[in-house]
């Protein structure tokens, strides 16, 4: 079975961007536009992983990723920052940090690293 990844950015060209080199990649995915709706689509999907985007309308994605850390069934999910601003500190014990623009390799190098 492919392993699911959770795509969490507002902006509907990098997640159709990240879903075709996921794809291209084998990996399954789903989507969320905002962080309220990445909580509930975690809740159903159970991804292997999830690429956040820091900022969101609504909420921001580092209040996502303190609920998620919250729920003890989701809290090791692997999480990828993938955002254009720079918020190292705003995600602590995230996988990695990448900025955008950014290179498709090197996202796959660090999925392929982190689920396999």
């Amino acid at each position: 079975m492919a392993k699911k990844i959770l795509i969490i950015d507002d902006d509907p060209i990098i997640v159709k961007y990240l879903q075709a080199v996921f794809s291209d990649n084998g990996y399954r995915t789903c989507t969320a536009s905002s962080s309220m709706e990445g909580l509930e689509v975690v809740r159903k999907e159970r991804p292997d992983l999830i690429t956040l985007d820091l900022q969101m309308p609504g909420e921001w994605g580092p209040r996502f990723y303190r609920k998620l850390r919250k729920e003890k069934d989701l809290k090791d999910i692997p999480v990828i920052v993938i955002s254009g601003i720079d918020g190292d500190h705003a995600v602590q014990n995230a996988v990695a940090f990448v900025s955008k623009p950014f290179d498709p390799e090197k996202i796959i190098g660090i999925v392929k690293n982190t689920i396999g």
